[in-house]
């Protein structure tokens, strides 16, 4: 049975992937990481700083680690202010994780590039596989390095790791973490509470978006198909459904009436215009099978649904 590390399990994918990991491999399997511990975590739970990396090389042979989840990082939106802050521990966190797994050939690692990989050359629909990556925020260059070190490792060293393109993730269980793509969780909160919703994107921004069960998903299946369906070792894309602010809040209108939303551009909103408005993921579909389940219906039913139970408000 695996032993499983997951690095900055506190964020919005983390906390879910805890979850299913740990419904998987089981909870004494899965060691749970972050700078800060949450409330409320009473199973395996332990203040690991990635970038403290003698302290992460003890941890990993202490507890006969064989799966390290990397998945902390500074995002997208908040990066732009913070740059170097940012690529010091998007960049050297991955590294030191790198590293591990080269010195310990039975560690298979994963870890999240993104679209934001992508940058303003980039064809913005259907984006390919291979194509042009000109990322222009400290964000996006910082996971486009992250990709070719991720193959540079495999190449050099053999390292087992394996990543993916996440596109905007949306769920339920933790707030937003400052990505640009963050406005398609934040609107169902302002919703549910009869709140006028500040938009910081344009109406007709279209972006890549995947509800977080599939992510999951992707995730589960990519790290457990056998090393030969791996033929990328940079990172996959990974797509689900492409939508723009006017139209997901339509799908929330029908079911909230009185719903308004303001739109207000600010910076993000050049962000998002550096990104793809939706993705090919071909590849990942041929390789190793992914299939997404939800789209934007089913999106919307099912963060209205949990989200009302989360904030103890009824419809």
């Amino acid at each position: 049975m695996s032993n499983i590390l997951v690095i900055g399990a506190n964020g919005q994918l983390g906390s879910e992937l805890v979850i299913a990991l740990r419904n998987k491999f089981g909870s004494n399997h899965v060691w749970a990481t972050d700078i800060r511990k949450p409330q409320g975590y009473e199973e395996q739970f332990a203040l690991l700083d990635v970038m403290d990396a003698p302290a992460l090389h003890d941890f990993v042979q202490t507890h006969k680690i064989d799966q390290i989840y990397h998945l902390a990082a500074m995002l997208s939106a908040k990066a732009e202010q913070q740059p170097l802050a940012a690529w010091e521990l998007n960049m050297q966190g991955l590294l030191n994780v790198l590293e591990i797994a080269r010195q310990h050939p039975a560690i298979k690692v994963f870890w999240p590039s993104s679209i934001g990989a992508f940058g303003p050359s980039t064809p913005k629909d259907n984006t390919p596989q291979t194509t042009v990556m000109d990322p222009n925020t400290v964000y996006g260059i910082s996971k486009l390095a992250g990709e070719r070190w991720c193959q540079y490792y495999h190449e050099k060293y053999g390292v087992d790791v394996r990543s993916v393109r996440y596109p905007g993730l949306i769920g339920y269980r933790a707030l937003p973490g400052g990505g640009t793509t963050d406005y398609a969780v934040d609107i169902f909160y302002k919703a549910i509470q009869g709140e006028t919703f500040h938009c910081f994107l344009k109406a007709d921004t279209y972006l890549p978006m995947m509800y977080m069960d599939d992510a999951v998903q992707a995730t589960l299946q990519i790290m457990a198909a056998p090393a030969g369906q791996i033929k990328i070792r940079s990172s996959y894309n990974l797509a689900a459904m492409s939508f723009s602010p006017a139209e997901i809040y339509a799908g929330i209108k029908q079911h909230y009436p009185d719903f308004d939303i303001v739109y207000e551009p600010d910076y993000r909103q050049a962000i998002a215009d550096s990104w793809p408005r939706s993705i090919d993921d071909s590849a990942a579909r041929q390789h190793w099978g992914w299939q997404h389940a939800y789209g934007l219906e089913e999106l919307i039913e099912v963060m209205l649904e949990n989200l009302k139970i989360k904030l103890s408000v009824v419809n």
